[in-house]
């Protein structure tokens, strides 16, 4: 196996937007004075979350989720053969991290919708309990995740962080994707600022 490029710049970009409006939004939620801040945020993760779905579907061969999107039983599978320190090794998400993705596009969409609604004033204060619940619900997913992205960077001793930076990971050639994607990213990155300047009107 040699490095090959296997992650997109949507995906790489989408996944270190909706990690910094979460981080920003998380940051700034009981602050009133910030609460711009905190609507703008996390308008943003909602913004790529609904551009993930759509990239899941059109995107290149490792961003579809028809590429990593397993069953729970595959995933605990996989968490096992991490914890017995013998996992298989994926060009693209493995099973567990297709899982915690999910997860999170979910999330991000339910919280940032849960949140914008409570922003208009609309649902009243169950709902902005609602939205709470499944930030924190977020976070812990967020956790795990990372736990995830450490491990698997031990046994497979690859830093998995870097390459969401660069793109690149282990694997066979055949694997590889034939480009970055730089339209799409570039669309990304409008579509993102737009919806978000938007809700946060």
């Amino acid at each position: 196996m040699k490095k090959i490029l296997v992650w997109d710049l949507p995906v790489r970009l989408g996944h270190w937007l909706m990690a910094g409006g979460f981080i920003l939004a998380w940051a700034t939620g009981d602050s009133e004075s910030l609460r711009l801040v905190h609507v703008f945020a996390g308008s943003t993760v909602m913004a790529v979350a609904a551009y993930r779905l759509l990239w899941g579907i059109l995107g290149s061969k490792h961003a579809r989720f028809a590429s990593f999107v397993r069953g729970p039983r595959q995933a605990a599978g996989y968490l096992k053969s991490l914890l017995r320190a013998r996992p298989p090794h994926y060009a693209g998400h493995n099973p567990a991290a297709g899982l915690a993705i999910v997860l999170l596009l979910g999330l991000g969409l339910a919280s940032g919708a849960s949140g914008w609604l409570t922003y208009q004033e609309i649902g009243g204060e169950w709902l902005e309990e609602f939205h709470e619940f499944l930030t924190g619900l977020m976070l812990g997913v967020v956790g795990v995740h990372l736990l995830g992205v450490l491990v698997g960077s031990l046994a497979h001793r690859e830093n998995l962080v870097w390459a969401m930076v660069t793109g690149r990971k282990l694997g066979e050639p055949e694997e590889a994707i034939r480009g970055p994607r730089v339209v799409a990213a570039l669309m990304l990155l409008a579509w993102t600022a737009a919806a978000a300047w938007w809700l946060s009107r």
